[in-house]
């Protein structure tokens, strides 16, 4: 019993009724009407049988996201990122260009907030932030470490 054409009238009927394209492959026939289905040649008379609900659209199948989610949450607590889940070097994950400007950064704000305290003068000041530019400090705390060396007290360290 061939009810193709029925299945194509009714989704031209639920496609309007929608206002979204319904395939043929969401219509539903209940199977103990197919004699009825079969016999039905017109579109009223798939309309009637849809009414009656002998003929229904299926809900759209959707792609879960829960699992995406909680992979996201995951990677956002820093999980999922061991050696097996890279690819690219580490100069790709983490730019040699963007290293150095966060380190470069944090490094000349410290000496501006030295300087502002009146810990080192605008003098040292320069010399420091010369040799930050010529790449001497590995961080802050190097930076620091550097000043007290060369005989600089700075407060807050005890």
């Amino acid at each position: 019993m061939f009810i193709s054409n029925q299945k194509r009238m009714a989704a031209a009927i639920f496609s309007k009724k929608e206002g979204r394209p319904v395939g043929i492959h969401r219509i539903w026939v209940n199977p103990d009407y197919l004699s009825e289905v079969a016999d039905a040649v017109q579109k009223d008379d798939v309309r009637m049988l849809i009414e009656d609900g002998i003929i229904k659209a299926k809900p759209i199948k959707g792609t879960s996201r829960s699992r995406a989610r909680k992979s996201a949450f995951q990677k956002s607590k820093g999980r999922r990122k061991g050696q097996g889940s890279r690819s690219g070097s580490a100069n790709s994950r983490s730019p040699r260009k963007q290293r150095w400007m966060s380190k470069i950064r944090a490094q000349r704000r410290t000496l501006k907030e030295l300087r502002g305290t009146g810990e080192i003068t605008p003098s040292q000041y320069r010399h420091f932030y010369r040799k930050a530019k010529g790449g001497s400090y590995r961080s802050i705390s190097h930076l620091k470490s550097n000043i007290g060396t060369d005989g600089i007290e700075l407060g807050g360290e005890e």
